[in-house]
């Protein structure tokens, strides 16, 4: 079967090699574009906010967005591959990642510490409300393996959220 996306310039033509159908193959990385922008932006913005901690918990703060960093970026590859699995088409560059991804990036010279990590709570917070949202569309679209997948990243990115909000706390 053949699948013909136009929408958002992703004008690609592929066989697809599943039995969801064209029209789930569409939804689903319609819907998994945004959520690798996102992904992108927020493993960029926390690997800046680490670059950048300073302070009396300059150590443990580093530590602990080194980690995050690296939890995040593993999702990449697995949604871009998820999407190219399903016979469709991805992201394709810096400009493509702007143009979809709904997180706000942070361009500020040297935030407080304590902003960095609010910041990046409340970002979690947001990507996981949008695996939410995927995992509605997938689900609906009868594709277990990607709800499957975006469970396993809700259950990580409410892990991240929880330690940021705790380490600010008052």
């Amino acid at each position: 079967m053949k699948v013909k996306n136009g929408k958002h310039g992703h004008g690609v033509t592929a066989e697809v090699p599943t039995d969801l159908g064209a029209d789930a193959v569409v939804k689903i990385s319609n819907t998994l574009r945004p959520l690798l922008a996102d992904v992108f932006a927020l493993y960029l913005k926390t690997k800046n906010f680490h670059w950048h901690m300073s302070g009396t918990h300059f150590r443990d703060y580093h530590l602990l967005l080194d980690e995050h960093a690296a939890q995040i970026f593993a999702m990449t590859d697995d949604i871009a591959e998820r999407a190219r699995k399903l016979g469709a088409s991805t992201l394709h560059s810096i400009g493509d990642i702007a143009r979809h991804q709904r997180l706000k990036d942070n361009n500020e010279e040297f935030p407080a510490p304590e902003d960095m990590l609010r910041e990046l709570c409340a970002d979690n917070q947001q990507l996981t409300h949008f695996l939410r949202e995927a995992h509605e569309v997938c689900q609906e679209n009868n594709d277990v393996a990607t709800t499957s997948m975006i469970e396993v990243w809700i259950d990580e990115t409410e892990r991240r959220t929880w330690f940021l909000a705790e380490t600010v706390r008052q």
